[in-house]
């Protein structure tokens, strides 16, 4: 199922909440020193979990300023809800942040699944079936626009779209460069073999696209497992405002002991 010899990478979610920009552009900065292959932040309007009081930044904002703070890696959103956003308009911003990070974006994309943050933003917030929907809509018109802008991006923007369900899976497999996925153990197995299948009624050869999940734990464990499931992309989760790299440099120690 999916490359388990295919590259190794990892990436950090520098979660944009409960803490100063300064203290998060500072992380962004060290992240890229140290060698990280994808920075992301969130794309959301509350901090996550019970308390929804802390302080946030906003999500695309941030990404522009990331295009100029970093050098190295790549940048993106893990991941932008398509609904807060026109798709036509999202694409031109996502266009705008590749170029001004020399080619460094992943655009990042979901169907959301923060009823609260559409409430007081007065986003309208549908059922699971219909937000999926909307996600297979924002993806083509999204598609459309990166080729009709003026400049081109300076690359074939890659695309990550997280997914689970049967429906968005499908999508993947039409649109998508990586897919994230939240599940594990033998449920990644079933949906990672299911997107192999979807692949293979498109024509499309699954090793096109790059399997990415959230890790936590030690990588010389958990990351042969993953990578038996065709895992390629290892994303470790820091929160502000501190925002601890020890776990993350583990993560790469491991990625290049792997890559030897």
């Amino acid at each position: 199922m999916g490359m388990k010899s295919g590259k190794v990478r990892v990436a950090v979610q520098i979660t944009p909440a409960r803490a100063d920009y300064a203290q998060i552009r500072r992380a962004a900065g060290e992240a890229d020193a140290l060698g990280v292959d994808v920075i992301f932040n969130w794309d959301h309007f509350f901090p996550l979990g019970k308390d929804r009081t802390g302080k946030h930044f906003e999500c695309w904002t941030m990404l522009g300023a990331w295009a100029e703070s970093t050098r190295r890696a790549e940048i993106g959103a893990l991941v932008s809800c398509v609904g807060y956003r026109n798709p036509d308009l999202l694409a031109d911003m996502a266009r705008t942040v590749d170029h001004v990070s020399g080619g460094r974006l992943v655009l990042g994309l979901g169907a959301g699944f923060r009823e609260v943050e559409a409430a007081e933003y007065g986003y309208p917030f549908g059922s699971p079936a219909e937000r999926v929907r909307d996600l297979g809509d924002a993806l083509r018109r999204i598609e459309g626009r990166l080729a009709a802008l003026n400049p081109p991006p300076t690359r074939k923007v890659p695309v990550l779209v997280a997914a689970d369900g049967p429906v968005a899976l499908r999508l993947v497999a039409r649109h998508a460069d990586i897919w994230h996925t939240f599940a594990s153990g033998e449920a990644l197995g079933e949906k990672s073999g299911r997107l192999d299948r979807y692949c293979r009624e498109l024509g499309r050869d699954p090793a096109e696209i790059e399997r990415s999940t959230f890790v936590k734990g030690d990588p010389w464990q958990v990351g042969p497992e993953l990578r038996e499931h065709g895992i390629g992309l290892f994303t470790v989760m820091t929160d502000g405002p501190d925002y601890d790299l020890t776990e993350l440099r583990r993560w790469l120690a491991w990625r290049d002991e792997s890559s030897r």
